[in-house]
């Protein structure tokens, strides 16, 4: 956790509960027409008149999904809002509300707290959602997140996993990988920093990976942009545990089968020279790395003139009968049976 050694630091100790939450939610105000009550009472309530109301949440825990010695607390606190923002959109809906609860250890101050509701503020201001509520707590093993996303849909509209029909085109907006080796720079530079701590880490060459890492975006722009073309995608899941693992996902719920062409992967020229640098496979660090946030859809054939032309959007394979198997397609032409080898959040060696 970094703050400035010169600044007086508050305590938390000095606000109470209820002190601490008014002070962190005075900067929130409502946006959407859906939120009749939000802060302030014992319940929000929302109306969302004749929407389908999608829900999500995730628990972000310190030292499994983040390392506060690289991780400033205002990316912190937007990356976690981006984590369940890119859930809603994974389901084709536009978020509207969230609510933050985090449980903070004693050597957490005032300006900290600040300092990572002011990243949950700006997520809120750019991606047009309202935060409602939430709850603060102690805690004895450092710092949790908990962020719950809701959004609204036509039912006619909404996408799920389970959709995909063979001969479907499987595609991915933006590149990949990128997520996985920002962390592994900085991982590296966390240990250098142990042996000198008077190291100054060079990052320029990196800046897309890491800021992939600490910053990522949520894709509410392909929502949109799917929406103008009028394309209704048969399935679709954002990339959070790696694209094997995600592939394996709808093929499963869909009861389909998958060819994945390698030569098809999108990634970025900066993922291409840090592989090469950290010998490492760009095929391998795509399908497994992770935290992309990117969305994995499959769309009709007859949809493909609509996309095909669109920078954002990548055909990356098609699906196929459940018989024929859940497949990469090398460059060199061989099937490699895809397996999903990830994020595991409940693994025992999992790291941040």
């Amino acid at each position: 956790m970094i703050e400035d050694k010169n600044q007086e630091n508050t305590p938390l100790s000095s606000l109470g509960e209820f002190g601490l939450i008014d002070h962190l939610t005075k900067r929130f105000t409502d946006k959407n027409s859906s939120t009749v009550k939000g802060i302030g009472d014992d319940a929000a309530i929302l109306d969302f008149k004749n929407k389908s109301v999608v829900l999500t949440t995730d628990l972000l825990v310190e030292g499994v999904h983040f390392d506060l010695s690289y991780m400033p607390l205002k990316h912190l606190g937007y990356k976690a809002v981006m984590v369940n923002l890119s859930d809603v959109y994974a389901m084709n809906a536009n978020a509207t509300q969230i609510t933050v609860s985090v449980a903070v250890s004693n050597r957490f101050s005032l300006e900290a707290l600040d300092a990572l509701y002011e990243g949950i503020h700006k997520a809120a201001e750019v991606y047009g959602v309202d935060v409602v509520g939430g709850d603060t707590t102690s805690s004895t093993t450092g710092l949790m997140i908990s962020v719950t996303a809701l959004g609204e849909v036509d039912l006619d509209t909404v996408v799920k996993r389970s959709g995909a029909q063979p001969n479907d085109l499987l595609v991915v907006s933006g590149d990949l990988g990128g997520a996985y080796l920002g962390l592994q720079v900085l991982e590296r530079e966390k240990e250098v920093f142990k042996v000198n701590p008077n190291n100054q880490p060079d990052l320029d060459g990196y800046t897309y990976i890491i800021e992939r890492q600490l910053k990522p975006e949520a894709r509410k722009d392909i929502v949109k942009l799917l929406k103008d073309l009028e394309v209704v995608p048969t399935s679709m899941i954002d990339i959070s545990d790696g694209l094997s693992s995600e592939i394996i996902h709808l093929c499963k719920q869909s009861e389909v089968g998958c060819d994945l062409y390698e030569d098809k992967i999108p990634l970025d020229p900066q993922v291409i020279s840090t592989c090469e640098e950290f010998n490492m496979d760009s095929t391998t660090v795509a399908l497994n790395g992770g935290e992309d946030y990117e969305l994995l859809m499959t769309i009709s054939q007859e949809d493909f003139p609509k996309i095909k032309a669109n920078p954002n959007l990548t055909v990356i394979g098609y699906m196929t009968e459940p018989s024929v198997g859940m497949n990469l397609v090398t460059r060199g032409e061989t099937k490699i049976q895809l397996t999903a080898q990830g994020w595991n959040p409940i693994s025992s060696d999992s790291e941040a």
